[in-house]
């Protein structure tokens, strides 16, 4: 806590009286601070957080809701404490509105400015001008050696259709890149989103992700608006990458997953 402690003396000029665990940490620790001046911070602290910051500069840069960066430092990242309340009709309207708004910045190819991770699991993003190939040379078949060998050509048979199933130059939208509903905190009115992992892509691919673990409910969809033509097919193609993620992360508990997205692509 000592490195912290200096950490937060250098950046915000206060010292910490008190500092207890929030949720959300399986990849990194983060805390609640409270300081000598009376303000109340969050610390993450990680290998990435430089990026990370970066990250939530671009979605607040945006018009998106994020945690604002009080500053960053070797591997502690500070930010504004928000109160969490609960997920009510009027915050998934408030998801909806903000993803739009996040969406509508777009960027001149797919990827983005630095390679990311999920832990141990690297996460490619050197930018491409075609959007089918960054999907399959940056997501799925970034890590070939690290897939299950018997789902391997499965996944190599799909690849090679997806200039079937997937649009070759949708907008480049800035994606939250781990959206699921964990990676969302409601504060009324609005819903901020945290933990990014960034790029340019599809936007559908974070629509995908907030229904891998559960479905929003109608005022979310109603407020973000109208999708392309074809979104519920390609849903599994952009659900795959974060269950072959999971299954990497946490082990066989999630192959399942993975097998149903295959299933559903009849590969």
């Amino acid at each position: 806590m000592s490195g912290l402690n200096d950490t937060v003396l250098s950046l915000l000029g206060a010292e910490v009286l008190r500092a207890r665990p929030l949720h959300g940490g399986d990849l990194s620790e983060v805390q609640l601070l409270e300081l000598s001046d009376g303000r109340r911070v969050v610390a993450k602290t990680g290998p990435l957080v430089a990026a990370e910051a970066a990250m939530l500069r671009a979605i607040r840069d945006a018009g998106a809701p994020a945690p604002e960066v009080l500053g960053v430092a070797g591997q502690a990242l500070l930010m504004e404490a928000l109160e969490e309340t609960g997920a009510t009709s009027n915050g998934w309207q408030a998801l909806g509105q903000s993803l739009r708004q996040l969406h509508s910045a777009t960027g001149p190819r797919y990827g983005w400015a630095e390679d990311y991770a999920f832990g141990p699991v690297a996460i490619p993003n050197a930018p491409l001008a075609d959007w089918v190939e960054f999907w399959t040379s940056r997501r799925l078949l970034a890590a070939p050696d690290a897939l299950p060998r018997d789902l391997r050509p499965r996944i190599e048979a799909l690849c090679a259709r997806l200039p079937e199933l997937l649009p070759d130059t949708p907008p480049a939208a800035l994606l939250h890149g781990d959206l699921w509903s964990g990676n969302v905190l409601f504060s009324a009115p609005q819903a901020y989103l945290i933990d990014p992992a960034c790029y340019y892509g599809d936007a559908e691919v974070d629509l995908a992700m907030l229904n891998l673990f559960g479905a929003p409910p109608a005022v979310f969809h109603d407020a973000y608006g109208a999708l392309e033509p074809g979104f519920e097919a390609r849903r599994a193609i952009y659900q795959l990458w974060p269950a072959l993620v999971h299954l990497r992360l946490f082990g066989s508990g999630y192959r399942n997953m993975v097998e149903a997205r295959l299933e559903a692509l009849s590969f």
